[in-house]
């Protein structure tokens, strides 16, 4: 049975094949698909047809032969600054590995959402910006894994983080946005550490581990970043697109995120490797 099919996609790979075609890699609300694109390299669809570009493909399937292939792809949003950038684009190709060895998280649609809100915003940041816009995309893909941490209270004292005068402002709307940055910014508020215990699948307060313990170990601002870039609300995700951290608390967070990620996955990324001194 043949079928003509379109459906909104998000380009993730382009691999030459035999005769000049290409195979593609697309990410659409079902999941990941493989579809064959035929034409040589002035054609005008192989340009339409990019890594990162979104839009709607239009496929024709064989299933009697197994076989797929595009017959169009009506461009509906680029990205060009992942072109001129490094960054940006060792970190779109970072969110495409995990997408695709992750299986979408076994949630194709919330993971086509995230992903695209995620490429979509780094398009518009500058790189700085768009490092955090990293960091909240990895520490958003774990929770729709279903293993992201606890960072709300410490397993064995059962004590809730206080995060000092960070979480004391937490609700005073507006002024809130301009404190939380400005602690973020400041050292005074990552003195008081906790360590991060893959055991319990949670953060132990600095009362309750032990100095010899060993694991990451995590800023009160670093942890109080997590909780708002985890959060639902609109002050909270105007507050973590807002805020700025120390150098010393963007290092530990990355660190963190980077291993947690692979531990989910059970893999090494191989463009965490190769993108070395990039990401």
């Amino acid at each position: 049975m043949n079928r003509n099919i379109s459906k909104e996609a998000l380009v993730l790979s382009v691999k030459a094949t035999a005769q000049d075609n290409r195979s593609v890699c697309l990410f659409t609300k079902d999941g990941i698909e493989w579809a064959t694109l035929f034409g040589g390299p002035k054609s005008k669809l192989r340009g339409a047809v990019s890594p990162w570009n979104r839009g709607l493909a239009y496929i024709y399937k064989n299933e009697e032969k197994g076989s797929a292939k595009i017959t169009d792809f009506d461009v509906q949003k680029y990205h060009p600054t992942f072109r001129e950038n490094l960054f940006k684009s060792f970190a779109a190709a970072l969110a495409g590995e995990i997408v695709q060895k992750s299986k979408c998280a076994g949630s194709p649609e919330q993971c086509f959402v995230l992903t695209n809100g995620f490429l979509d915003g780094m398009d518009l940041l500058g790189e700085d910006e768009a490092r955090l816009g990293l960091l909240r995309f990895l520490w958003r893909y774990v929770d729709l894994l279903g293993v992201r941490p606890q960072v709300d209270s410490c397993p064995r004292c059962k004590k809730e983080f206080g995060f000092g005068e960070l979480g004391a402002f937490e609700q005073s709307g507006g002024r809130a946005l301009n404190f939380i940055q400005s602690a973020l910014e400041s050292e005074a508020g990552g003195k008081r550490l906790a360590l991060y215990s893959p055991s319990e699948a949670s953060f132990v307060c600095a009362d309750c581990f032990l100095p010899q313990e060993k694991g990451i170990r995590l800023g009160e601002s670093a942890l109080y970043y997590l909780k708002i870039s985890g959060g639902t609300s609109q002050a909270d995700m105007t507050a973590a697109r807002k805020a700025s951290l120390s150098e010393r608390d963007f290092a530990q967070l990355k660190a963190f995120l980077y291993e947690l990620i692979e531990g989910a996955l059970g893999i090494k990324l191989k463009t965490l490797e190769s993108g070395k001194g990039i990401l």
